[in-house]
């Protein structure tokens, strides 16, 4: 990777960092919450050995998941992950010795805890790093479960350490506000990692298929491919269309499907990422 580019994504991670630290300090910390993962475990941790930091009991817990990453990840994650942790880890323990932030409505840092540190986390995960713990691990768990997204995978195993925090503290009403807080972070990693603009994959059966691809490619400008297929209790063969477009343009892509062939069939869902001429550029 050349220098400069190197250079700005290192930039990204230390400003993703400074935000999840700005995060975890301002909204979580004053207000007894946890942020899941191993900075959830090293609160607990440093909640009973209180002369122990957080940021640095964090940077030890992860030091076998990182070992575990670097045999199934690679290198490349593993070495921004563990400048991501350390940089976080530091940032947390400078920030919470210099300042202590007051607590606030629980509601307020619920929301914008969430977006800040989901912003912090998203950028860190965009840039293919890693604050260690949940992020790791959600990274690990996305090997085997494709269909599941690192936002979500992230908030399964956050709220299992907040169930933990609430039972360690007997105090289910904080967790309660942590599982919100935690499930508007998850929300903001997605949006983060995946853009703000979720693309459709649309399937179109129709007997007029030639009719409706060539009006999606002139009227949208939208690529579109024709899958051969064959109707089982028909036996008839016929093309199914595939196309994907942009949230903004599903509407449009239906009207045009009901203009040609109000008879279609259409099959639309989520992508939850596209890569490509039109959509989101390969990275080099």
């Amino acid at each position: 990777m050349p220098a400069a580019k190197t250079l700005k994504r290192y930039g990204l991670i230390t400003v993703a960092c400074a935000l999840y630290a700005l995060g975890f300090n301002w909204f979580f910390v004053p207000n007894h919450f946890t942020v899941g993962g191993f900075t959830g475990v090293a609160q607990i941790i440093n909640h009973f050995l209180p002369m122990l930091p957080v940021g640095t009991i964090a940077l030890v817990l992860n030091i076998p998941l990182f070992i575990l990453g670097w045999q199934k990840i690679g290198r490349d994650l593993l070495i921004s992950s563990l400048y991501a942790t350390a940089v976080s880890s530091l940032m947390i323990d400078v920030l919470s010795s210099i300042h202590t932030f007051s607590p606030m409505d629980p509601i307020l840092a619920c929301i914008y805890g969430g977006i800040v540190t989901g912003i912090g986390c998203g950028l860190l995960l965009h840039e293919s790093a890693t604050t260690g713990g949940t992020e790791m691990a959600a990274r690990l768990l996305k090997l085997k479960f494709q269909g599941l997204s690192i936002g979500s995978l992230c908030l399964g195993l956050d709220v299992a350490v907040t169930i933990g925090y609430a039972l360690c503290f007997r105090d289910m009403t904080r967790a309660m506000y942590g599982v919100v807080a935690l499930y508007i972070l998850s929300l903001l990693i997605d949006r983060v990692v995946y853009g703000p603009n979720a693309s459709k994959v649309a399937y179109i059966i129709s007997d007029k298929s030639k009719e409706i691809a060539a009006a999606i490619l002139k009227e949208m400008d939208r690529g579109v491919t024709a899958l051969d297929a064959r109707g089982m209790y028909s036996g008839n063969r016929k093309d199914v269309l595939f196309c994907v477009v942009s949230r903004k343009e599903i509407a449009q892509l239906k009207e045009l499907i009901v203009g040609h062939d109000a008879q279609a069939f259409v099959i639309v869902s989520d992508a939850r990422e596209v890569l490509g001429e039109g959509f989101i550029e390969y990275r080099q």
